[in-house]
Formats: structure tokens, C-alpha cells, sequence
């Protein structure tokens, strides 16, 4: 970390072979947090060039609409999951931080709690952003694999394929972190993460289902 608490380092400056060393290391992080938000990032660009392959071709115009919408969507989440992969990162060294405080007295004990419970939200907070924004895309990517061009139909299903990995990745994320706290804290994560992953699971499917029949088209 930084003088100011930054980390110094994002994954965003690292290869993908140096992100997956350190994902396999037996480091605290980077975990499941930080690989979902990377997967987040994949099944953007994926979606980004189904995209242009649609709207490249006169003969796909039907699909250009959804194509611009996939676009707007998808583009700022090239650089959101890796900025979420390195606050997941962050979020967790706060966690395991907060637990190493002093504990002696009853005013450290004290403290020591509201530390973990604090940091413990926030590293609820950070996969539950990450599951909203791949909700934002998936919703999308069943209408782009029945509009889109056909021949990338392939790739359209390993976008929704990592979309809905990185959604309901982060969705572990979030419950591990909420079961730990008070029920009192996350209120509003916890009452609207069944809608999120009914919907997730909803869109899956339909994804899968376009797919399915893009490539019986074949």
C-alpha cells in the first residue's frame, strides 16, 4: 500500500500469467473476489467484439441496436472489473488487517470488532458492485447471440458463460461476508440479492438457450 492506502500495484498492470501466479499462490489475495472481476473484464471485451462483427455487416443491421446498447454497456467494464479485481484485493487485506489489532484490553477488543465488522461490509460491498455490473451485461446478451452476427454465436455464449461466472462469483463473495456480520449490517444487499440471483439465473438460461439454437442453425 500507499502513504495515502492505495495499493501501489493494480492487476490491471500485470500479465495474465503473473495474475494467475499469484491467484495460485497461498498468498490471502488475490482469491475468488479478484478472479471474478477479471472474468467480469473477458466477457466485456467478448461481448465488445460480437459487437463489432454485427455491426460491421449490412446483413446483421436487425442486431445493430442491441449491438451499440452491448457497447455502451460493455466498454467502461474493461477497466471496471480490473478496478474491482484490485479493490476485492484491497478489501480483503483490510479484513485480515482489522484481525490483527490489538485485543488486550476491553476498549482494543472493542475497537477490534467494529474494525473487522467495518472491513468485513466493505469486503461484502466490493463483489456486490461487481455482480450488479455483470447483471448489467448479461441482461444483454441473450438479445445480441439471437440478433448478433451468427457466425460469432460461439463467442457470444463464452461472454454470457463468464458474466454469469463473474455474477455469481461475486454473489458468494457478498453471503460468505454478510454471513459473518450482524444482520443489521448490509441491509439492502441482503434483501435484494435474491432478486439478483433469480435474474442471473433467468438470464443465463436465456443466453445459453439463443446460443443453443444459433448453433443448430449453423
Amino acid at each position: 500500500m500507499g502513504d495515502n492506502g492505495e495499493r501501489i500495484m493494480t492487476w490491471a498492470n500485470k500479465t495474465v500469467r503473473e495474475f494467475q501466479d499469484a491467484l495460485a499462490s497461498d498468498a490471502p489475495t488475490p482469491g475468488g473476489g479478484s478472479a471474478v472481476g477479471v472474468a467480469l473484464g473477458q466477457a466485456a471485451a467478448l461481448a465488445i467484439m460480437v459487437s463489432d462483427l454485427t455491426l460491421s455487416k449490412k446483413a446483421h443491421e436487425s442486431g445493430w441496436k442491441i449491438a451499440n446498447q452491448v457497447k455502451a454497456v460493455a466498454i467502461p467494464l474493461l477497466d471496471e472489473g480490473l478496478q474491482l479485481a484490485t479493490e476485492d484485493s484491497d478489501s480483503f487485506d483490510a479484513v485480515v488487517a482489522s484481525f490483527r489489532l490489538p485485543k488486550t484490553t476491553e476498549q482494543e477488543k472493542n475497537d477490534r470488532r467494529d474494525s473487522i465488522r467495518t472491513a468485513t461490509l466493505g469486503a461484502a460491498v466490493v463483489p456486490y458492485r461487481t455482480a450488479e455490473a455483470a447483471m448489467s451485461l448479461l441482461k444483454l446478451l441473450p438479445e445480441l447471440t439471437e440478433k448478433g452476427n451468427p457466425n460469432a454465436a460461439s463467442d457470444a455464449g463464452v461472454a454470457g458463460l463468464l458474466a454469469s461466472a463473474a455474477l455469481k462469483g461475486a454473489i458468494f463473495n457478498v453471503q460468505i461476508n454478510l454471513e459473518s456480520l450482524p444482520e443489521s449490517y448490509g441491509v439492502e444487499m441482503r434483501t435484494s440479492l435474491p432478486t439478483l440471483i433469480e435474474d442471473g439465473r433467468i438470464y443465463s438460461r436465456k443466453c445459453m438457450d439463443a446460443v443453443r439454437i444459433q448453433l443448430s442453425n449453423q
